[in-house]
């Protein structure tokens, strides 16, 4: 995981190991991280953020729960392989981004227009 770092604010109302995992998805899903790409250990992360071994192991479950990533003995942790585009977005899981984004929105002060419109500039940026 060169050059990328990720980052827990402990003000934040948002559990750590949720900031890690919305993090560490958020740059699987956009490509920051390639499939393949080998993430820390969970004691290593948790080592570079100061917090508790099983903070980061619970954030690198729920992303193997979503097949994001996949931790083999001996290969550790690794992007998985992407998922082929769905025909039909997953409700239940675009409404957890949904969550995921905005909880971490209002946590940085965001209100909903300005939610709002960060996401109706991303939408626009991303049929470019």
């Amino acid at each position: 995981m060169t050059g990328l770092a990720v980052r827990v604010d402990a003000t934040s109302p948002v559990p750590p190991y949720e900031q890690i995992r919305a993090q560490l998805a958020a740059l699987i899903l956009t490509s920051r991280l390639a499939e393949g790409e080998r993430l820390p250990t969970v004691r290593q992360l948790a080592a570079d953020l100061g917090l508790a071994p099983g903070t980061v192991a619970r954030a690198y479950r729920e992303l193997e729960a979503t097949e994001l990533i996949r931790t083999r003995r001996g290969a550790g942790t690794r992007v998985a392989a992407p998922l082929p585009e769905p025909k039909h977005p997953d409700q239940s899981q675009l409404a957890t981004l949904a969550r995921d984004f905005t909880s971490s929105a209002r946590a940085l002060g965001a209100d909903t227009e300005a939610i709002l419109a960060a996401v109706r500039k991303a939408l626009d940026q991303s049929a470019l």
